[in-house]
């Protein structure tokens, strides 16, 4: 249960690569630097260092100069549309006014959108059909893959989200890994560091790993959920189509697939 296959399906991740030639899923943190670093293709240095004074698209991995017209539905549902002279623009993204690219060292893929207020450093690479909402705070070594949602007021370092997870409001994630369709519901936190100054240790049934880590967060398998306003104590490892109940702190050690963490969970599902 200390494997990356044990939490996610990464049959269409596109840097599934960086789970390989690992023992273990944490493994994985300590390489994103250098995976992001000989893997990135920048195509936001018009803008890097500084913000978009008005909503400018990004086509084919350059700017689209001409006039537009954006329509947006749902981005993470490729509900993004852009149109030029009457015509699609295909594989458009929207940079909006406001945001703010501290670097060059930034890659978005096609049918995203960056909004206004939101500071993005590098080395980052945002997937197809990604929102990055009012707010968000993306301070590098970040991978987002597609249809991902970065909310208002959410922070993100050295981090990865695999396909259509989602952390919309008031979120930690640092130094953690979520896997496919993981949703974190408003508040939640992954803590990232022990108050004392040790490295990581990860408890799988009755024996210690250690990960030589200073900071890791939590790995959170595919499918999984959180309540509002819970908090995962660093080294935490949850399974598969799990859940976790709002307002619990969730205690470090591997919980296995289709857990519920939290208080009172039977009275919760027995009320008709």
């Amino acid at each position: 249960m200390l494997e990356a296959d044990d939490y996610f399906d990464l049959s269409t991740f596109q840097h599934k690569k960086i789970f390989q030639d690992i023992e273990y899923v944490w493994e994985a943190i300590g390489k994103l630097e250098a995976y992001i670093t000989h893997t990135i293709s920048p195509n936001l240095g018009w803008i890097g260092g500084g913000t978009s004074n008005s909503p400018r698209v990004v086509s084919e991995g350059s700017e689209f100069k001409a006039s537009c017209e954006i329509k947006r539905g749902k981005i993470s549902q490729g509900g993004l549309e852009v149109r030029s002279e009457g015509q699609k623009v295909a594989g458009a993204s929207v940079i909006d006014a406001g945001a703010f690219i501290y670097d060059e060292n930034v890659q978005i893929g096609q049918g995203s959108i960056i909004e206004s207020g939101a500071l993005i450093k590098g080395p980052t690479i945002i997937g197809n059909h990604v929102e990055i909402r009012q707010g968000a705070y993306i301070r590098g070594n970040c991978i987002i893959g597609d249809n991902c949602v970065v909310g208002h007021a959410t922070e993100m370092k050295n981090a990865i989200m695999l396909n259509g997870s989602k952390a919309a409001h008031f979120a930690y994630v640092g130094d953690s890994i979520l896997g496919n369709d993981v949703n974190l519901g408003a508040g939640t936190r992954l803590a990232n560091i022990y108050l004392i100054d040790i490295n990581i240790i990860i408890l799988a049934e009755n024996k210690r790993y250690r990960t030589d880590l200073k900071k890791l967060g939590a790995i959170i398998g595919d499918g999984t959920q959180t309540g509002c306003n819970c908090v995962c104590n660093p080294g935490t490892l949850v399974g598969r189509s799990s859940l976790i109940f709002p307002g619990v702190t969730v205690a470090a050690k591997v919980y296995p697939p289709g857990s519920k963490i939290g208080h009172n969970v039977m009275n919760l599902f027995e009320v008709k």
